[in-house]
Order: C-alpha cells, then sequence, then structure tokens
C-alpha cells in the first residue's frame, strides 16, 4: 500500500492521537468520498452542459423557478427527524 504525508495543525494532531482514533481508515474513508463528491459534481455539470445545449439557457422565470425549487428542497433536507 502505497503511503502518504499529512500535515495537522498540531492541536488536531493532539486531539487526534489522544482519541486513538484509526486515522488511516478514516483518511482514506474520507479521501475516497471527497473523490466521489467531485466526480459526481464534474458528471452534473456535463448533464447540465448538455441540457443547455439542448434546450438553450433558462429562461429568468425559469431560473427563478429551479432556484426557489431548490431552496424548498435544501430546506426539507435541515429539517430533524423525530
Amino acid at each position: 500500500m502505497a503511503r502518504m504525508q499529512v500535515y495537522l495543525p498540531e492541536q488536531l494532531y493532539q486531539q487526534v492521537k489522544a482519541s486513538g482514533l484509526p486515522v488511516s481508515e478514516i483518511l482514506q474513508k474520507a479521501l475516497a468520498a471527497e473523490l466521489r463528491r467531485q466526480e459526481l459534481l464534474a458528471e452534473t455539470e456535463k448533464y447540465l452542459a448538455s441540457l443547455t445545449d439542448k434546450f438553450g439557457e433558462p429562461t429568468p422565470a425559469e431560473q427563478a423557478r429551479a432556484d426557489a425549487w431548490v431552496r424548498k428542497g435544501a430546506r426539507r433536507s435541515t429539517r430533524k427527524v423525530g
């Protein structure tokens, strides 16, 4: 397995060291998740570009409607369950 050096602020290093957490495993999962997130964002950008090519830019009214829909969805996703 390849090795990589990671630099942390001193306070964070001390907290992590004291916690006994499996740092390598956590970093591997975090990096894999971030790479996947970036991959999905790139795919989303490609898809949106293809829609723009096919249908053109949204009108201001369409954009406002889409923005409102996104805001509504964001509010729902931040609500506490239970």
